[in-house]
């Protein structure tokens, strides 16, 4: 029998290589008079924003720029918001990553309230958003976050007594997405390394959690395909414009996974820790996976009440490991190896290079919330997770 679901709205979504020479007549559907949301330096100095503003010209759209070159703070979108309010905008488009994406999301929906966004910040604020908003598009620029395709955007007040929480909203889902893999040719390496870490942890952790279900399992494994044919090629070889289209997709489907299926541990530490520390998202997701997933693999196995979870282990590990028939388990551990593998061909950093101590590390875990693991883990086995990468 298939198991009960509900699936979130998706966004209309162009995809493909080009694809962002679409984007004037997708701005015209709602108006001529915008918010183009970009990071500092890296899409504004290319010749895809010459090209963009050129034909935002021939179009005769005018264009209010704000740039977002960190993770934004309640701080960071109050004084985007304060800035545009009276600018009457039509429309919001975010150009680049995963912090872009989500500003983008969280100015669409404060412009409409008057409140800090902050009030409205799950575990922080005290109150609901209505879910009204300005329309919204959102392109992409690297392939990790899948924030095109979800409900929340991530907002963060970084230190000891900091957080890392989600605005969200059934209806902050962005109106259109436009993922042209092209604009992910010029990602550096460590960038490359980081996001695609990110898309693969989350396709991962949904796979995986207590609330998937056959549906968003059919998007996760189409996602973990793409990763399998694609994470390490385009870390390799960063213009293998193929490979980029392959986590481009990857990073998509990972975006409609975790908005439907939750997530688990690592994203846990990603909320705690990216809250305390300055870690970029994707390296923090990174470097705990493999172990993570060791430690999740060893409670399944001891306490042999989720059956399930270690069948989709051995799938897993089915789709990254070149190997004839074996037993489940061959495949359950050889997709812990390949973590450990990758965890270090991509050089991926210890927390202790963000400043993450000894001592630290029973705050952390304080602040460490989990909702979706297959397994429940308890104090100890997230301070060993934590140790381990130290």
């Amino acid at each position: 029998m298939v198991k009960p679901f509900n699936f979130s709205r998706l966004p209309a979504i162009s995809f493909g290589p080009g694809k962002l020479k679409l984007l004037p007549d997708m701005i015209r559907q709602y108006g001529r008079n915008i918010v183009l949301v970009t990071g500092g330096s890296s899409f504004v100095n290319s010749s895809h924003y010459q090209s963009l503003i050129g034909a935002f010209n021939d179009a005769v759209i005018i264009f209010n720029h704000v740039t977002i070159s960190t993770e934004p703070s309640p701080e960071i979108i109050d004084e985007a918001v304060g800035c545009l309010s009276a600018l009457a905008a039509d429309v919001v488009v975010s150009i680049g990553g995963g912090s872009v994406v989500d500003a983008g999301k969280a100015i669409s929906a404060m412009l409409t309230v008057k409140d800090s966004v902050k009030c409205y910040l799950e575990g922080v604020g005290t109150k609901d958003h209505p879910g009204t908003r300005l329309p919204f598009i959102a392109v992409p620029t690297t392939a990790g976050t899948g924030s095109e395709a979800t409900k929340n955007a991530v907002i963060s007040d970084v230190g000891k007594v900091g957080f890392k929480k989600s605005l969200r909203h059934d209806n902050f889902v962005p109106d259109m997405a436009v993922i042209d893999p092209e604009l992910t040719l010029s990602c550096p390496e460590n960038i490359t390394a980081a996001s695609g870490m990110d898309c693969f942890t989350q396709l991962t952790e949904a796979f995986l959690s207590d609330r998937a279900n056959e549906f968003t399992d059919a998007f996760a494994l189409e996602g973990l395909k793409a990763v399998a044919n694609s994470l390490v090629a385009v870390f390799e070889d960063g213009s293998n414009l193929e490979a980029r289209s392959g986590m481009s997709f990857a990073a998509l489907t990972s975006g409609i996974c975790l908005a439907n299926a939750g997530l688990g541990v690592v994203h846990g530490f990603a909320s705690s820790a990216g809250g305390m520390f300055r870690i970029p998202h994707g390296m923090l997701c990174g470097t705990l996976m493999a172990v993570a997933n060791e430690i999740n693999v060893r409670e399944l196995r001891r306490r042999n009440d989720n059956p399930t979870a270690l069948r989709k282990y051995a799938s897993l590990g089915r789709l990254f490991i070149d190997a004839d028939a074996k037993p489940d388990d061959y495949f359950i551990d050889g997709f812990i190896r390949f973590l450990y593998e990758i965890t270090d061909r991509f050089a991926l950093p210890r927390l202790s290079e963000f400043g993450i101590a000894r001592d630290d590390v029973g705050s952390v875990c304080s602040q460490t919330e989990i909702k979706n693991n297959p397994v429940k883990l308890g104090r100890e086995e997230l301070e060993e997770i934590l140790v381990s990468r130290l």
